[in-house]
């Protein structure tokens, strides 16, 4: 059967949120004892203060035109531990265009076969269980096993079964959609889920709901938290959630970001919670994936943490999963019977006529007139293109790309056509001056391509439950470590701030625990060379502060990565020499030299301070 291939493109949002000094709409977080928490609460109240949730060992309170100093003025009570602000949390997505037709059968999305899911079965009887934080999945779309997955309401949200927007339901398909010949299949299919609806119907909650949804998550059971989601400012009652879940035995991801920046975001840039970036089809990094610094600390206490920067990666650009019901676009085309790839712009609806090309539809043309529309890209927007078309009769419109690729686009917001408007790729644009008739459509669907480390991250936790449910005697550290010890290095040679340790490959960690066990070799994916590397470390304090001299001998390659505690610290030239500064602390550090993105390494050597 020949395919019909299907684009649409939604509307462009990037979510992100900058750290303030003073808490988000007035409302602070209040750490207290539950046994003094009555008495606290009834303070709050009676001092202005409006009670929005209570959790574990705290609870939420908007103070109106109170900033935070005053706040702690005001609850100076000796029951109170501490006061801090609740930091927004938003989803972090950029809606992108569509491809493929899933209402008819079931597609794989690309990110599996690059993560190599495909490779391993998934071990539904392992108890994994996968505790999706987000804005709800709605019971609309079958393509999941609905009868292992339950959930949560925060306050306000609505039922987790219906959609606060499709964000949290595509999200939920990445990790888990099931195998049944129909829409699109999971990293871990069928994988049970706990679903927590934070989001508010703005597509927002706070940082004190995340933490509440941690104790929730661990309630319900859940081996895994995905956090598709964050924002600026961090706070301890969040990281303390997050921490407790991890350490024991949990593995919680989330979200780096888009802003294509440098910046830090939360929850992903707690220690406990594991940054997650995002990359396309192409093993290239995305561009609105940020990449915050991995060091911590200012002057000379500044050191090297690869805890609170991007970790790993995964597929997060034009990223196939589940909608809602109805809540997506699927755009349709061919020329002269052939099919040809298009991304939906605007208006559902389908058209067939000859095609009339009207160069960049800077005016009305009447020979348009009852016609589907050949639009070159420049000059004037593309609703301005649609319009002049629709002006001169044009019952479609096709946009052409004016620089290489799909051209992906909308109306805007201000959108007064109706016709049905595609965009397509510069490449196609001779066929399409070729051709003498065209057909295009715009469907509502069940599916969608969303972009985002939103999409990565979920991609992230349902190959997590995947890997994990083949090595359920292994903690949420061991896979965490697992990932980075045989994820593909990309973007520039060893560990970065883009790509971390590099792209995900399951099959890969799958086998790297199968030989080495849960607590792993030290990290570098096996130490298979039989220790034709050489290695001496000399360990000495100065000033305070700890220092580890290595030297080695016997590497052949031109670089060589070094390995501290069984992570890999740096990518170097391979001279024989490097010393690493640890700042002032204490405790013992195992160290080995790898030839470069190899397993030919040393033993394990450990100096002590």
């Amino acid at each position: 059967m020949k395919k019909t291939i299907i684009r649409s493109a939604v509307a462009l949002a990037l979510l992100g949120g900058a750290t303030q000094s003073f808490a988000a709409d007035d409302r602070y977080i209040i750490q207290v004892d539950n046994d003094k928490k009555g008495v606290v609460k009834a303070l709050a109240k009676k001092l202005g203060g409006d009670v929005n949730m209570d959790g574990n060992g705290f609870f939420a309170a908007t103070f109106t035109g109170k900033d935070l100093a005053t706040v702690k003025g005001l609850l100076n009570n000796p029951h109170v531990k501490l006061v801090e602000a609740d930091q927004r949390r938003y989803a972090m997505s950029v809606y992108n265009d569509d491809l493929g037709n899933p209402a008819l059968e079931q597609l794989t999305p690309y990110a599996v076969y690059q993560s190599q899911a495909n490779q391993v079965t998934f071990n539904p009887n392992a108890g994994m269980k996968v505790c999706v934080i987000d804005s709800g999945l709605d019971q609309s779309n079958p393509d999941f096993n609905w009868g292992a997955i339950t959930g949560d309401n925060d306050s306000g949200t609505g039922n987790w079964y219906e959609n606060g927007g499709p964000h949290g339901t595509h999200v939920a398909g990445t990790i888990g959609a099931a195998d049944n010949n129909v829409g699109v299949v999971g990293m871990a299919p069928g994988v049970d889920m706990h679903i927590i609806k934070v989001f508010n119907a703005a597509g927002w909650g706070y940082s004190s709901d995340l933490a509440h949804a941690a104790n929730l998550c661990s309630q319900a059971g859940a081996n895994i938290i995905n956090m598709s989601l964050g924002g600026g400012g961090s706070n301890s009652t969040e990281s303390n959630a997050f921490a407790n879940f991890s350490a024991a035995g949990g593995l919680v991801v989330a979200a780096a970001g888009n802003d294509g920046n440098s910046v830090r975001s939360y929850p992903a840039g707690y220690p406990s919670v594991m940054m997650i970036g995002a990359n396309d089809a192409d093993n290239n990094i995305a561009d609105f994936s940020q990449f915050p610094s991995c060091t911590s600390g200012r002057g000379k206490n500044v050191t090297e943490d690869e805890t609170i920067c991007v970790e790993v990666t995964a597929g997060g650009v034009d990223t196939l999963s589940t909608y809602p019901a109805g809540m997506a676009a699927f755009a349709s085309a061919s020329i002269d019977g052939a099919g040809i790839e298009v991304s939906a712009m605007e208006n559902t609806g389908s058209a067939t006529a000859d095609l009339y090309f009207m160069g960049t539809a800077e005016a009305t043309d009447n020979g348009a007139s009852g016609k589907v529309c050949l639009i070159d890209r420049g000059n004037i927007s593309f609703h301005d293109k649609v319009a002049n078309c629709e002006a001169s009769g044009g019952v479609g419109a096709i946009v052409v790309n004016n620089e290489a690729g799909m051209l992906y686009g909308t109306l805007g917001d201000t959108n007064t056509t109706s016709i049905p408007a595609v965009g397509t790729a510069l490449e196609d644009r001779a066929a399409l001056m070729a051709a003498t008739s065209a057909t295009i459509a715009i469907d509502a669907g069940d599916y969608g391509y969303m972009s985002g480390t939103s999409m990565a991250t979920p991609a992230v936790a349902g190959l997590a439950a995947l890997v994990w449910s083949n090595h359920p005697e292994c903690s949420g550290q061991d896979i965490r470590a697992a990932f980075k010890a045989t994820a593909a290095d990309a973007g520039a040679t060893g560990k970065d701030v883009y790509f971390g340790y590099g792209i995900v490959k399951a099959a890969d960690a799958d086998a790297y625990l199968t030989a080495n066990g849960c607590g792993g070799d030290s990290g570098n994916g096996g130490n298979t060379g039989g220790d034709a590397v050489s290695l001496e470390v000399s360990g000495y304090k100065s000033r305070g502060n700890a220092y580890a001299d290595l030297s080695w001998s016997g590497a052949a390659t031109a670089n060589v990565d070094i390995y501290r505690n069984g992570a890999k610290i740096a990518t170097v030239a391979n001279n024989n020499a490097y010393s690493d500064s640890l700042g002032k602390t204490s405790g013992s550090f195992g160290y080995e030299v790898c030839e470069a993105n190899s397993t030919v390494c040393s033993a394990t050597v450990t100096v002590s301070f």
